[in-house]
């Protein structure tokens, strides 16, 4: 395999959006859970993107698993390899995206571009600054996040925080000025001992600019915006890309599961438009804790619903009553309970023979697809922007067809859409 891109993503479902993009772009793309097991078969792609749970591990693992995942890519002839990070910069004050990113720089003796933009998911950046939306980073929902509230829409104050060298800024005037005045701005940042580069972008225009300078130097990270601008450097410089194509998996709805852990606002919309025409469980952590339901129970519920049609197992709720958990039991016990809990659900009614699995959360998704043991997916049709159909490649699930949705994406019928489309 010679790969043109690589990819490391800090959680299963950027990985996936970030995988949907490179396809919407015109290159063959598949997605792996971790580094690859020798003796993999996968397809002759174009572009590998290696799916972490390395958000918020601590920093010296994620650098570990960052770069391991990076040495593969490389060994696969990827000649360049974009960091992938939420569109709203999720990290702790310790990072991880400051210290993955110092890493990869200092091994490729690279001046990273960072860039979290995604503007058709309405993140963009202007002096700096990260909005949501018309908003501010800060002002956005994002700032009460349960387990990265992100109390700063400054993108430089936040990876000064967590960088052990300078961080420079590329503001629009100089983006919108062209590729050649971009590059000798940055060789100038370059000289002034910075060890990254926030850039602005509003537009896919601006990406475009990004993703051509980028593919100078050997590092970037960014959001999947980051990656629209490379896939189009490359389909433009590269005449001999393959067919993206698409696997079509039988068109068999039933035993369609929706499981559901984010708490976001965007999934709580959508499972309130979900639950008038599918049956929910609401799962609690204060239920697990207090032995008034288990695993065993929710998958007896699931299964008997999923006999006549799709089901949907939820542990989301809001804010305030999560912070109240939170606080009478603990954040980290709360939030691995239920994680724990979905996955060996799906996992149990996946060996059973789900023909469909919607996953929505980016934690949830890392726990149900390494409960599920899949280890490679071959990126199928956007269902809404940045999320794909996968099918998983392999033995073990290989007619399964997953949605991995990170929280804050898709629109109110999302569930609904995703259970329903070929």
């Amino acid at each position: 395999m010679s790969l043109y891109l690589g990819a490391i993503a800090d959680d299963y479902t950027g990985a996936s959006d970030l995988a949907s993009t490179l396809a919407g772009n015109g290159l063959r793309v598949v997605q792996t859970i971790g580094v690859p097991p020798e003796g993999i078969e996968l397809p002759e792609v174009d572009a590998v993107v290696v799916a972490l749970k390395s958000r918020s591990i601590p920093a010296n693992v994620a650098v570990h698993q960052s770069l391991a995942a990076d040495a593969w890519l490389r060994s696969c002839g990827a000649e360049h390899v974009l960091f992938k990070i939420c569109s709203t910069f999720d990290s702790t004050a310790e990072g991880n995206i400051g210290p993955v990113t110092d890493a990869l720089a200092a091994l490729h003796h690279a001046m990273p571009i960072v860039c979290p933009a995604f503007p058709r998911n309405r993140r963009t950046v202007y002096q700096g600054h990260l909005f949501v939306g018309t908003d501010r980073l800060d002002e956005s929902p994002l700032r009460d996040h349960p387990l990265t509230p992100m109390r700063d829409s400054s993108l430089i104050r936040l990876l000064r925080a967590q960088s052990s060298r300078p961080v420079g800024l590329l503001p629009l005037a100089v983006i919108r000025a062209g590729d050649d005045v971009v590059r000798t701005e940055l060789a100038r940042l370059r000289h002034a001992g910075c060890g990254s580069v926030i850039a602005d972008a509003l537009t896919d225009n601006d990406l475009e600019v990004l993703g051509r300078v980028a593919m100078d130097d050997t590092v970037s990270t960014g959001a999947s915006g980051m990656g629209l601008g490379l896939a189009r450097a490359i389909t433009v410089d590269r005449e001999n890309l393959g067919d993206p194509g698409v696997m079509r998996a039988p068109d068999d709805l039933r035993g369609s599961l929706i499981v559901a852990g984010s708490c976001s606002a965007a999934t709580l919309e959508q499972l309130d438009v979900a639950e008038q025409e599918w049956p929910v469980m609401r799962l609690g952590a204060e239920e697990l804790i207090a032995g008034t339901t288990s695993v065993r129970a929710v998958v007896d519920w699931a299964r008997s619903h999923l006999a006549e049609g799709p089901a949907i197992v939820a542990t989301s709720d809001s804010p305030d009553r999560v912070a109240a958990l939170q606080a009478a039991h603990g954040a980290q016990r709360v939030s691995a309970l239920l994680e724990d809990a979905l996955a060996e659900v799906a996992a149990q009614l996946a060996d059973e023979g789900l023909s469909r699995l919607i996953v929505a959360g980016g934690e949830t998704s890392g726990a149900v697809v390494d409960r599920l043991g899949i280890q490679a997916f071959l990126i199928g049709r956007e269902l809404a922007p940045g999320v794909p159909m996968l099918h998983a490649l392999g033995q073990r699930h290989a007619n399964l067809r997953l949605v991995l949705k990170s929280g804050n994406f898709g629109g109110p019928g999302f569930f609904t859409e995703a259970i329903i489309a070929e």
